[in-house]
């Protein structure tokens, strides 16, 4: 049951391949970059560094902004930026190193550039395509599709407290029932660490969201009524529901990212699928699923 582990992954930031050979250091409790203003963006053509006389733009820091193996989450814009121009140096430096090396004359290397370029291609050319499909009468023609085809849902307000045993289980509902307030019992005695500084409370959850023996307990009492013992595999629980209501509908602005992003994997879908009906394909491998016909036996 999600809501009573609360367990929390630190996030660990990637490093970039080539211009972090050392560990970033750790600042304390530094303070956040200011969100730079459009005046103060560089121009795409502004020069942040040059290599053997080649310079690196305000364009080339973007577009390796922009790629997902270099992303730093947690990393201050400033510090951001200068270690992707670390990067960009390096990748220059070695990029030029290449070229005397004659690195790209080789048949191999042609064709990673052919199929790097028809990939880039057609993912910019999906992207541009696929924008024009997300308007917002598609959005809300989906957005009224979905929740009309949602079922009500029953949702209950409950408080919960965790403890090892079933004695002190009883102890604790035998103190709430005779009037001890529910949330300072939580407090001091739920092994819960997720819930016990909220007063045991779990906020709204649907029947399928918990373990079902918690589930059934807590959908069958009123609001305002306290269970006796209840045993899961976390333990032993007294639980109060606070409030019982059917699940709202979500609104628009709560679903419009992903309504979004169905519209664009549609779009994208549906475009590849006519470029491909439109095209003329020769195939003359074997046709996929299909092993290739013996040779015919000499009489």
């Amino acid at each position: 049951m999600s809501s009573l582990s609360h367990l929390r992954r630190s996030g660990a930031l990637l490093t970039l391949a080539l211009a972090c050979a050392a560990p970033l250091p750790v600042r304390a409790q530094a303070p956040a970059a200011p969100t730079p203003t459009a005046s103060a963006t560089p121009a795409p053509g502004t020069v942040v560094a040059k290599v053997n006389g080649q310079p690196i733009t305000q364009g080339d820091i973007a577009v390796a902004a922009d790629d997902p193996a270099l992303s730093l989450p947690g990393v201050d814009e400033a510090q951001k930026k200068g270690l992707l121009v670390d990067y960009m140096v390096d990748l220059k430096v070695g990029a030029q190193a290449a070229e005397a090396a004659k690195v790209g004359d080789s048949a191999d290397f042609k064709r990673k550039l052919a199929y790097f370029r028809d990939k880039l291609l057609l993912d910019d050319y999906l992207e541009q395509e696929a924008k024009k499909a997300v308007t917002p009468e598609a959005e809300h023609a989906i957005y009224d599709q979905t929740v009309k085809l949602m079922k009500p849902e029953e949702e209950v307000h409950a408080r919960h407290i965790l403890v090892d045993n079933e004695a002190d289980a009883k102890k604790i509902a035998a103190r709430i029932k005779a009037g001890e307030d529910f949330a300072k019992v939580a407090a001091e005695t739920s092994k819960d660490p997720g819930s016990k500084t909220e007063g045991g409370d779990l906020g709204w959850f649907t029947k399928e969201r918990m373990v079902p023996d918690f589930a059934t307990a807590a959908f069958a009492l009123k609001p305002g009524q306290v269970s006796d013992p209840v045993k899961t595999q976390f333990g032993w629980h007294v639980i109060k529901v606070e409030e019982k209501r059917t699940k709202p509908q979500p609104t628009f602005e709560e679903l419009k990212e992903q309504i979004d992003q169905h519209l664009i994997r549609k779009a994208q879908q549906d475009l590849i699928l006519k470029l491909r009906s439109e095209a003329k394909i020769e195939r003359t491998d074997a046709a996929p699923g299909k092993p290739e016909a013996p040779p015919a036996k000499k009489p």
